[in-house]
């Protein structure tokens, strides 16, 4: 089976960005092959990789790429998923290949104020909600395609 290739885009590929690949490699692997870049690839957000951790997910040793690499490589995407919050949008970039786009807004994690408790209770509440959009997803282009598959077979039997 082909995989999907998805690449998810924040502004610097150390938390959204990084959350919903692991998710999709996770939850959708079998089905899709997710990436994720910024804008302006940082340092890996040590509250995101423990709160990753929670969830016997290590994502310590990943390395933030720049979107415009992907670009540049000219590897192409059937999807492309902006995970940055709506204030963050008009920066994201326009691809020269075909794509799906979509945008799913969550809170940056870099900006939580608060002590490293605080911080961390708001990072699980994104974790969580990047988690749930990816099962969401998941299972609506799962029901896509048994939709596509069960009408490709009534038309071979109808004839």
């Amino acid at each position: 089976m082909n995989k999907q290739s998805v690449l998810f885009i924040c502004a610097h590929n150390s938390a959204r960005s990084q959350m919903a690949e692991a998710f999709l490699n996770e939850i959708g692997g079998d089905h899709f092959e997710a990436h994720s870049a910024g804008l302006e690839p940082g340092a890996l957000n040590p509250t995101v990789v423990e709160a990753m951790r929670e969830v016997r997910i290590d994502i310590s040793r990943n390395q933030t790429k720049a979107v415009f690499d992907f670009v540049k490589s000219g590897k192409s995407f059937a999807y492309v998923i902006t995970v940055c919050d709506e204030a963050g949008t008009e920066r994201c970039p326009i691809f020269p290949w075909p794509t799906m786009r979509l945008h799913w807004s969550f809170p940056d994690p870099a900006k939580f104020p608060g002590i490293p408790d605080e911080r961390l209770a708001a990072t699980r509440r994104v974790r969580d909600a990047i988690k749930a959009q990816i099962e969401e997803w998941c299972a609506e282009r799962r029901r896509m395609a048994e939709d596509q598959s069960a009408s490709a077979t009534s038309i071979r039997v109808a004839r």
